[in-house]
């Protein structure tokens, strides 16, 4: 178990909701734009970064009419381990700061960062369909979610490489003083490397948890981490030292761990996951989301959310997915327009209707 009491207080359509004596698996049916989806959404938020929908803040909350002026959002849940309340976490906006994202635990003042150190929170939704054929940076920003379910730390050391990538820029372009470049270099190099390395350990973590799986009635992706620069510190501070020139001309670095990619092929086929089917796409997509989930679900409470995922797999592969996520640690929580693809779950699921916002429990 991971989440229970979950509160969501003028967040998208919901003005006032709350999810009770949840379940490992627990469901959410409503028609399309009935707010299920939000409350995925309202739970990935309790984690670092920008939820599943990666909006601006001023766009989640509840607002009365079209032009009103954004207003506060609050979102809670109580966490759960081996059946006792070890806290309570949350976040929430003010109406005199909308854009400023706040986050509680136990009561008292956290940054969002440390919500990872309680729990793992992952996902899978529909927009993710188009992520092999998607740019380099969305793989890169899929892979640096997935660290940072399993690495609390991933995601500050990710934000400390962009700065000082921002500034390496500037300075640059400023053509400033040497000393200064190879001061910010030098920490562009020492946080690159740190991004670089755990996003290899992720990648070889994955690749064993995959080789684990059996080939059906999931397609099995082979995961490649190809780096863009050096990962030894020094080699990469050396490599930004020599690229100056290169880099100036273009008005950006050309090789580091921001130029990362996920390469990912067809097991059998060899097949690079671009060209593959539609529906191979999304089979090899759920096979990283499961092999994460264990990964992310070791050692501390986890969550993954699936949004209308079982809709649109066969029987044979719905049965399948039900029965690992249930063997599984993490917590369940998917979304589904009417109860019947949920058929083998119903009578162990915790399910709420979603109607305009309002959730009934059934």
């Amino acid at each position: 178990m991971a989440l229970t009491k979950i509160t969501l207080s003028n967040f998208r359509n919901h003005a006032s909701s709350e999810l009770a004596d949840t379940a490992h698996f627990n469901l959410l049916v409503g028609e399309n734009g009935a707010g299920k989806t939000n409350v995925l959404e309202a739970i990935s938020l309790l984690s670092p970064g920008r939820g599943l929908r990666r909006a601006q803040l001023p766009d989640l909350a509840l607002r009365t009419t079209p032009d009103a002026p954004p207003a506060a959002f609050a979102i809670g849940a109580s966490l759960i381990e081996q059946g006792q309340i070890s806290a309570r976490i949350g976040t929430y906006t003010e109406a005199e700061r909308p854009s400023r994202r706040l986050v509680r635990i136990n009561g008292a003042d956290a940054s969002a960062g440390a919500l990872s150190e309680w729990h793992a929170v992952s996902w899978l939704t529909p927009a993710m369909d188009g992520l092999f054929t998607d740019s380099a940076g969305a793989r890169r920003r899929f892979v640096d979610r997935m660290a940072l379910a399993i690495e609390p730390g991933h995601a500050k050391s990710v934000n400390s490489l962009e700065t000082a990538l921002r500034e390496r820029n500037r300075l640059l372009e400023d053509r400033s003083d040497a000393r200064w470049l190879d001061a910010i270099e030098a920490q562009a190099a020492q946080h690159g490397s740190v991004v670089a390395q755990t996003r290899s350990r992720l990648i070889a973590l994955l690749a064993d948890e995959l080789s684990a799986l059996p080939p059906e009635p999931f397609a099995r992706p082979i995961l490649t981490y190809r780096p863009g620069g050096p990962i030894d510190p020094q080699e990469l501070l050396a490599e930004f030292a020599r690229a100056r020139p290169r880099d100036r001309a273009a008005g950006r670095a050309l090789s580091g761990p921001h130029r990362d990619e996920l390469e990912v092929v067809m097991m059998g086929s060899g097949q690079p996951a671009a060209s593959c089917s539609t529906g191979e796409q999304k089979a090899m997509l759920i096979a990283i989301t499961l092999a994460h989930g264990v990964l992310a679900s070791s050692g501390r409470p986890s969550v993954l959310l699936l949004d209308e995922v079982a809709a649109h797999l066969d029987p044979v592969r719905r049965i399948e997915l039900y029965r690992r996520l249930r063997e599984g640690k993490a917590q369940i929580w998917m979304t589904g327009t009417e109860l019947a693809p949920f058929a083998d779950i119903e009578a162990e699921a915790a399910i709420w209707r979603v109607s305009g916002g309002t959730l009934e429990r059934l």
